[in-house]
């Protein structure tokens, strides 16, 4: 069977189920079935599925995602992070759009801790969003930084989408981590820089007013007690990976445990806020777990019909730069980002595109880190980005045209960065030429 054909019948039936409104772990297992009965051999087609599907389910490098849900839940519940956000009120100063950049340090922190970019933004919003109003903030600056800083939790590690992308494309988990840190990083100063410019430019959008001043002995015991823990929870997960002591998995379960040590110190911890973060952690991870096991169906079809193989072959032949085809493709993706959510995006994309990758001689793990950067803008992105409608949840006094308008700016601060990363790749790829063998 030509390769075209059996496209056809794959990809078009994935996009009309789509289109029938049916849910799209559903449709990735439907579509595995299909393929299955009708290009794999039939009867001995479903039985390859269903042992795949073992195979797949089995993999222990899951378990990242599952230990990763619930350090960050811990730190969500326990109000670890409030405490966090106090003490980096009180080192900003008297910076322009001071509120502004508390949400971006706020968010770069969370990050490091928790892998939900949703959870980033309703807990940035709830905190600092009734201040902000207080204070005279108008809606850009009142609402943008929020939904640009609540997305850093999807791009720095530890990330569970991170996870599942460096999965799904069969690349170092380790590595891949190493890969997004300078680039979030990066993210996260240049929506500063946007905020102190636009707020020097327009004073009246972000209002300033006094300070009061704290001794700096007070400043010192603050961060000691509540910003220095946190950072040993960071080395726990990424610390041990980059010197080789651990594997991802063992990292991130060193990072629960130490979330959970961290909340009972500080007398946040109950048997309430455990079963609450349990809970929402089976859930999560068995949701994760079904769409990791369809998106290795879906894998496997396309790679079994020649798909993967016949499409990477054309896009390869066809008259265009290699630099130009890794363009259309994050074109592709953004566009995508507009009208879905990120996993069914990297279900769709990520089988599809890392064989074009690695068949251009391009780094997977540099291509991994643009194309994470480019998921983490979908969620700003209107009309149907999750985070718009997280802060729609989170201040309801503001419209839907609000919240969009908001969060453009930081759109295009994440396509800079994007530049940056195909400018200069070694963004990328440097940490992980510095982690230790083994690691």
């Amino acid at each position: 069977m030509e390769w075209q054909f059996a496209a056809l019948i794959v990809i078009g039936g994935l996009v009309a189920l789509m289109a029938l409104g049916l849910e799209t772990v559903f449709c990735f297992m439907l579509i595995g079935i299909i393929g299955a009965l009708l290009l794999w051999g039939g009867e001995r087609g479903l039985n390859q599925l269903i042992l795949s599907l073992r195979d797949s389910i089995s993999d222990f490098s899951y378990l990242t995602v599952a230990f990763f849900i619930f350090m960050g839940e811990v730190i969500f519940v326990s109000g670890v992070a409030r405490n966090m956000i106090d003490t980096l009120d009180m080192w900003i100063g008297r910076l322009p759009g001071r509120l502004g950049l508390l949400a971006i340090a706020g968010g770069t922190v969370f990050a490091c801790l928790s892998g939900s970019s949703m959870g980033g933004t309703a807990l940035l919003g709830s905190s600092l969003i009734p201040e902000m109003e207080k204070r005279g903030y108008q809606k850009p600056m009142c609402l943008g930084p929020i939904l640009g800083s609540g997305g850093l939790a999807m791009l720095i590690p530890p990330t569970s989408l991170g996870v599942i992308l460096a999965i799904l494309a069969q690349m170092s988990i380790g590595q891949f981590f190493m890969a997004i840190v300078v680039p979030g990083l990066l993210v996260a100063a240049l929506m500063a820089i946007y905020v102190i410019a636009r707020c020097k430019l327009q004073p009246q959008i972000a209002p300033s007013y006094r300070v009061t001043d704290l001794p700096l002995s007070e400043k010192l015991m603050a961060a000691v007690r509540y910003i220095l823990p946190l950072g040993l929870i960071v080395f726990l997960v990424l610390g041990i990976i980059f010197l080789g002591i651990a594997t991802p998995t063992e990292a991130a379960a060193m990072g629960a445990l130490g979330s959970l040590l961290l909340a009972a110190l500080y007398r946040q911890l109950d048997w309430g806020k455990i079963k609450r973060a349990l809970f929402t952690t089976i859930e999560m991870t068995s949701m994760v777990l079904i769409i990791l096991t369809s998106a290795q169906v879906f894998s496997q079809i396309l790679v079994f019909t020649g798909i993967s193989k016949g499409l990477s072959g054309f896009i390869s032949d066809l008259s265009l730069s290699p630099i130009g085809i890794i363009i259309i493709t994050q074109l592709i993706i953004l566009v995508m980002g507009m009208f879905m959510s990120q996993v069914p995006i990297m279900m769709i994309t990520i089988p599809m595109f890392m064989p074009i990758v690695r068949n251009l001689g391009f780094d997977p793990i540099w291509f991994g880190a643009i194309t994470l950067l480019n998921l983490e803008i979908a969620g700003i992105t209107p009309p149907f980005g999750l985070n718009l409608f997280v802060m729609k949840g989170v201040a309801p006094q503001y419209s839907m045209q609000d919240v969009y308008r908001a969060g453009l700016p930081f759109v295009y601060v994440d396509l800079i960065a994007m530049a940056f990363m195909f400018a200069f790749p070694q963004l990328s790829l440097w940490l992980p030429s510095l982690m230790f063998k083994g690691s």
